[in-house]
């Protein structure tokens, strides 16, 4: 009796016990409520009256899921202690909780086992165990040492500009920012950084954090590995080319489209024009923020930006979006079909079908997700197609950019776009990884008759 007893509360055990994406997505919830409650105090506003829980949580979660839309303005409306609440959810959304809590595991001298290690595995995307515990000691380490250059370099013009204290806090502020790909700015008056739209100093750094933060962190330590492009493995390879190819052909996009529109690029000088270009070429992807007008923008450069909004950043990054290894495994997909290829293959080597799976239904889900708050965010506010459209794609791919609609939402409006940031800060890789179980837990059951359909 004793052994049944037993043998009854280990199977109840492992059969309440969360799988590791669930974890992550109860862990991010988790830390979302707290700075809700927290942004929800008198001491969290500026004013001292409470923001209300709706436009706490909605400022949370934005936070947490790295994305930048606000409905207050964050550089006026909330305190010093309700900006360094945004920052620390900041930092812990774009490096994982997982991340947090290893970091602190590993001060407390507390061993990582083996359960921890799958939701570590999970939450970087990486494909084994091994040297999981490395690798996040290296994000730490290297998140430190790059946002705090970043901020060394800002603090040179902020500290002239605001003073020591609030210039370093500045310079520190946006420099985690721009690194998580948050978006987030403390400017002041929804300007972001148009004011320094022609400062190569600012704009530079802000974009080289930014372009850092969405490559990912595996992709940073291999370059720095790795200095031939040749041995790089096929995941670097296909980021470097992707990330580049949309850069230069964002950069020159927005040139000629922009070039001769007064209320963006055509007062400025010729070096101004290709900085504004190159960083709205670079910010769609996820970061952000912006150093033009975004609702004065052309609606060929919006189309351009919603794209980039979808597409986003690269796996394992601070980024959202369907990521850009996803994006240009299709395309690869494509050009191997069109060629009569039965494989995909990508810089000479042959990709899995389980992968274009995985991509094209992680594209598919992401695609029905936008729509879905598109069409709930027509119907619920006064605002163009455009409008909801490209605030529904910057909430997926937690970029942050918006045509100016987002302080306006209703109750509903709010709510639809939470769920949205946080589906897109969590959910393609959740969905890409309950496939894969899926197909693992499906191998080696009955197969139905091939027959074939028309396509095309």
């Amino acid at each position: 009796m004793d052994n049944n007893h037993t043998n009854r509360d280990t199977v109840a055990k492992y059969k309440f016990r969360l799988e590791p994406p669930q974890v992550l997505v109860l862990g991010f919830a988790a830390i979302i409520l707290v700075g809700a409650l927290l942004l929800s105090l008198p001491a969290a506003t500026a004013s001292g009256q409470s923001a209300g829980f709706l436009d706490a949580l909605f400022t949370a979660t934005s936070a947490v899921a790295v994305t930048g839309l606000v409905v207050v303005d964050t550089g006026t409306y909330w305190s010093v202690f309700g900006k360094t609440v945004i920052l620390l959810l900041i930092q812990t959304g774009g490096l994982g909780f997982m991340t947090v809590a290893t970091m602190v595991f590993l001060v407390l001298g507390r061993k990582i086992n083996l359960r921890e290690r799958l939701i570590i595995q999970e939450q970087l995307n990486q494909f084994t165990l091994q040297g999981l515990v490395r690798l996040t000691k290296y994000i730490i380490l290297g998140t430190l040492l790059i946002e705090s250059a970043g901020a060394a370099l800002l603090s040179i013009r902020f500290v002239p500009q605001h003073g020591f204290m609030k210039g370093l806090y500045f310079s520190i502020f946006h420099a985690v920012s721009a690194f998580c790909n948050a978006g987030f700015d403390i400017t002041g008056g929804y300007r972001s950084f148009t004011p320094y739209v022609d400062d190569a100093l600012v704009s530079g750094v802000i974009l080289v954090l930014l372009v850092l933060g969405g490559l990912g962190f595996t992709v940073v330590a291999e370059i720095l590995q790795t200095k031939k492009f040749r041995k790089l493995s096929l995941h670097t390879k296909m980021v470097l080319t992707i990330t580049g190819v949309l850069l230069l052909f964002g950069t020159l996009y927005i040139f000629v489209f922009e070039y001769s529109n007064a209320a963006t690029l055509a007062g400025l000088s010729l070096k101004g024009k290709l900085l504004a270009s190159l960083f709205h070429s670079a910010t769609p992807r996820t970061a952000g923020f912006n150093t033009l007008p975004t609702g004065q923008l052309r609606n060929p450069t919006k189309v351009l930006n919603i794209v980039f909004m979808f597409i986003g950043g690269s796996p394992g990054s601070t980024a959202g979006g369907i990521k850009t290894t996803t994006a240009g495994l299709l395309v690869w997909t494509v050009i191997s079909v069109v060629k009569g290829r039965e494989d995909t293959e990508v810089f000479r080597r042959r990709v899995s079908k389980e992968m274009v799976y995985r991509a094209l239904s992680v594209t598919i889900i992401s695609m029905t997700l936008v729509m879905v708050t598109t069409t709930i965010l027509t119907v619920s506010e006064p605002v163009p197609f455009m409008d909801a459209f490209f605030e529904s794609t910057s909430a997926f791919g937690t970029v942050g950019l918006s045509t100016g609609i987002t302080p306006d939402l209703s109750a509903t409006g709010k709510i639809a776009v939470i769920i949205t940031m946080f589906t897109g800060r969590l959910g393609p890789l959740t969905i890409a990884f309950a496939l894969a179980q899926r197909q693992r837990n499906n191998r080696g059951r009955l197969r139905y008759p091939e027959e074939k359909i028309l396509v095309g």
